[in-house]
């Protein structure tokens, strides 16, 4: 495999430098290849092979592209390790099934190509990363910034736990939630009526470690709770409570927001906001990874000089795209 790997790069060298719409080798006639009753050569094994091996030229394209780029530092090496030594804990050490494994989903003879086909991963993920940041406009970093950074925040909580066992029944967890919701609901019932929210939580909550204290959390970034908590104390205003029970899975609380900061400036956060739409864009189209590529080979200007290899790579880019997209449906 490692010979035919070179022989395609020194193709690829031959055919960049070519000219025309089919590229033509240097010494093409001479013979690479004697078989009984005749003579292959060096232009009719590229012609056998070029479009049944569009995905060799293409990590041959990108290895020009990205190794210098983004050069193999200890982070690569850790993930790459990393990914070897899962695939192992999922198919099994056994030397055979290994190579198999290797064999069928990666196309590789060895443990060493399969770290440079992780590699080449590895390098493309940063280009894409790095690319879909460089494109983000500031109209969407602005609007993320409004509406999704926060100062961090101050609250009091007074928490009601389900109290069941692990091994109740479905009826015993019904009514377990039922009477920590009714008892949650007295609760605010009495804080409607004036009650002192922190008298409550002492004598309520079921949060040993804040009840003391009346309940209080101190400062928090909205990251620090769980969705649900967060969701509900964001709608507050200051020295405002819940007016029904928010449930997370620890239980039924009832909330008082008693603070909040200024958000940072958005020069301090810009980088993580980038950070959070690369993944957002990347995670809601699966089909952005592969377009990217494309558009990242589009600007470093490949040219093909053979109309069948051409159609070879962009009918291969269509089919990823294609089945990335049925994937995510």
């Amino acid at each position: 495999m490692k010979k035919k790997y070179l022989l395609i790069s020194v193709l690829f060298l031959l055919l960049i430098t070519g000219c025309g719409k089919k590229a033509e080798l240097k010494n093409g006639s001479e013979v690479a290849v004697s078989v009984k009753g005749g003579k292959i050569s060096a232009t009719e094994y590229y012609e056998s092979i070029k479009e049944n091996n569009i995905s060799r030229i293409i990590d041959t394209i990108d290895h020009k592209l990205l190794d210098e780029k983004y050069k193999t530092d200890e982070d690569e090496e850790k993930e790459v390790t990393s990914q070897i030594e899962q695939i192992k804990t999922n198919y099994g050490s056994d030397e055979d099934n290994y190579k198999a494994v290797l064999r069928q989903y990666f196309g590789v003879e060895s443990e060493k190509e399969l770290k440079e086909v992780l590699s080449l991963e590895y390098k493309r993920n940063m280009a894409v990363e790095d690319y879909v940041k460089k494109h983000l406009t500031d109209k969407e970093i602005n609007d993320y910034y409004e509406d999704n950074i926060y100062g961090d925040v101050k609250a009091s909580h007074i928490l009601i736990t389900l109290n069941v066992k692990d091994d109740a029944t479905d009826s015993e967890k019904t009514e377990a939630e039922e009477a920590a919701l009714k008892k949650a609901n007295e609760i605010i019932e009495k804080l409607n009526d004036g009650k002192s929210f922190k008298s409550l939580a002492k004598k309520y909550s079921e949060d040993e470690k804040t009840a003391i204290n009346g309940g209080d959390l101190g400062y928090f970034s909205y990251d620090d709770m769980q969705t649900e908590f967060s969701e509900a104390t964001k709608k507050l205003k200051k020295n405002e409570y819940t007016k029904e029970p928010v449930k997370t899975e620890l239980g039924y609380h009832i909330i008082l927001k008693t603070g909040e900061k200024a958000k940072p400036k958005l020069s301090k956060v810009k980088d993580d906001i980038k950070n959070s739409l690369k993944e957002e864009k990347l995670q809601n189209d699966a089909t952005l990874y592969y377009k990217t590529l494309v558009k990242i080979r589009e600007e470093n200007k490949i040219k093909w000089n053979d109309d069948a290899l051409e159609k070879a790579y962009n009918d291969y880019m269509d089919d990823l795209i294609e089945a990335a997209e049925k994937t995510s449906e």
